[in-house]
């Protein structure tokens, strides 16, 4: 079982950065990869990027190519999820989760464990 956790949303002018958290307890992500995604009131759940852990490719969404980046700790249990030049249609519930088995990063069914969500507000 894995538990994740997210930190590190909050209110933040256009234009400006966060850095997400996703810690893992009870285990490393080793094996894993690690997604992100996000849904905005009233909308659907969006994918936002991934990371496999083995090699530490990161994948991107083309809404937030060149804007977020998806990078690992050394200690193998923290993905992060720097968000740079937000906008307010960045607004948003962002969640992590991972998955042993994932084969197209988008595919929310793929995920085994999911976070909590932490709330990201971009004014304008």
């Amino acid at each position: 079982q894995v538990q994740l956790v997210e930190s590190g949303g909050g209110l933040v002018q256009a234009g400006g950065s966060l850095r997400l958290s996703c810690a893992a307890s009870g285990r490393s992500f080793s094996g894993y990869t690690v997604g992100w995604f996000r849904q905005a009131s009233g909308k659907e759940r969006e994918y936002v990027g991934a990371l496999r852990w083995s090699g530490g490719r990161t994948y991107y969404a083309d809404p937030v190519q060149g804007r977020f980046t998806i990078s690992r700790d050394n200690a193998g249990n923290t993905v992060y999820l720097q968000m740079t030049s937000l906008k307010p249609e960045d607004t948003a519930v962002y969640y992590c989760a991972a998955g042993r088995a994932v084969v197209t990063t988008p595919q929310f069914g793929a995920y085994d464990y999911w976070g909590q969500g932490t709330q990201v507000t971009v004014s304008s």
